[in-house]
């Protein structure tokens, strides 16, 4: 699943893996480069009252076929491209997953700074992303992060609506570890996720965030696994986000560091079912090894109290850790998980990466469990889409379960 993540995207949830990646093309006109126009050899008469000119046929430049604009995108679309104000690209083509079957998705990326000159802070990036599948599944959405001159500023965005033929087993390690739980229902899921960042030092950037997500639980075969709550919540929540921020680039960081801690508070007088609240840490560290090779390392805990809904309890799986878990079996209040994942350059604009990781949900401290935590595993290959913009095509492996996850940027 799609899961954009506050510090560099938004975390929004769709899963999307492809079988293979096709119709490659690059978003507007692509400048051809002409012929200069030759000499004018012979003298004009001074006496002649009006001259015109013509141009010689071969120095007007075709314009550039459809082969060519397919190989210009291959060849030029991840090289930085100072002199456009957006840089913009789309990539997209069929895919196959377990979960939701056999589907076409498309991704568009953009880079892009508000001050032009300014070419030591890292540029801002938007995405828009949408895909069908032949199980019913669809999403539509917009995720990116704008950075303001000499980031002072941050902003943070997220807006998507789904439909997801899911599978839901009750909340806690022990229901989502029962076959006999998995119950079918459809998801219908709208988001919209924003916070606002002020730098009040260096690398340290706080501000208020706010939260609309509504759910639909649809159809859903065993409602008892709800225990008694409603199938349709909406959720609204405000808070504040403090972020120390030292990597190189947010969308494929090669060193530095991220820690980013999120407060949300959804008080019923908001419109929310009861009150209840989250807070959410990731901590990320990146390190450069040989020629070609990051280091990267990702621990990312959350915690829910208070009347917590069941589509607002920390889930773990989706496409950026836990990779591939089916995204929501395992979840409860708590959740807590870490991975570390080597990258390597391979030629040109290829690359691998492999990971190993673990997680465990709990629905407090008393009652974590060593025995109940899950391991995870995964090989990767990486393709440079846009400068320092990789697209990404996974394989995780869980316990009795793996799953093939295509991306856009890397999972943390």
């Amino acid at each position: 699943m799609f899961h954009p993540r506050p510090h560099i995207r938004p975390r929004a949830r769709y899963l999307i893996a492809p079988l293979v990646l096709w119709g490659l093309f690059s978003a507007g006109p692509l400048r051809a480069q002409s012929e200069p126009a030759p000499p004018l050899r012979d003298t004009l008469a001074a006496s002649a009252a009006d001259t015109t000119l013509v141009v010689a046929p071969d120095s007007v430049a075709a314009r550039p076929t459809g082969w060519e604009r397919f190989k210009r995108f291959f060849t030029e679309s991840n090289q930085v491209k100072k002199q456009k104000k957006f840089d913009f690209s789309v990539i997209g083509g069929p895919f196959y997953s377990n979960d939701v079957q056999l589907g076409l998705g498309i991704v568009a990326s953009g880079l892009y700074r508000m001050d032009r000159r300014d070419t030591l802070t890292q540029p801002s990036n938007v995405s828009l992303f949408g895909s069908v599948a032949t199980s019913g599944f669809y999403i539509i959405g917009i995720q990116g992060s704008n950075l303001f001159p000499r980031d002072r500023y941050r902003l943070n965005y997220t807006l998507y609506t789904l439909s997801f033929p899911s599978y839901f087993w009750g909340i806690g390690y022990d229901m989502a570890s029962d076959k006999a739980n998995k119950s079918k229902y459809t998801q219908k899921q709208n988001q919209l996720k924003v916070d606002f960042q002020f730098r009040i030092a260096d690398h340290l950037y706080l501000g208020p965030t706010a939260s609309i997500n509504h759910v639909d639980g649809l159809r859903l075969e065993q409602p008892r696994l709800l225990a008694g709550q409603s199938p349709y919540v909406t959720s609204i929540g405000v808070g504040f986000v403090l972020n120390y921020d030292t990597r190189d680039v947010m969308t494929n960081a090669y060193k530095g560091w991220y820690i980013g801690l999120e407060q949300y508070a959804n008080p019923k007088w908001l419109g929310n079912s009861g009150t209840y609240g989250r807070t959410d840490l990731i901590v990320d560290y990146y390190q450069r090894l040989w020629k070609g090779a990051v280091l990267a390392f990702d621990l990312h805990t959350q915690h829910n109290y208070g009347d917590v809904p069941w589509t607002m309890m920390a889930k773990m799986g989706g496409s950026y850790r836990m990779r591939g878990y089916y995204d929501g079996q395992y979840r409860d209040r708590n959740l807590t998980e870490i991975q570390i994942e080597l990258r390597q350059h391979i030629y040109n604009r290829h690359g691998v990466a492999v990971w190993v990781g673990a997680g465990n949900v709990y629905k407090n401290f008393k009652t974590f469990r060593w025995s109940h935590t899950l391991p995870n595993y995964g090989i990767g290959y990486r393709w440079e889409f846009k400068n320092r913009v990789n697209v990404r095509l996974d394989y995780g492996f869980g316990k009795g379960q793996s799953g093939f996850l295509f991306q856009i940027n890397e999972a943390f």
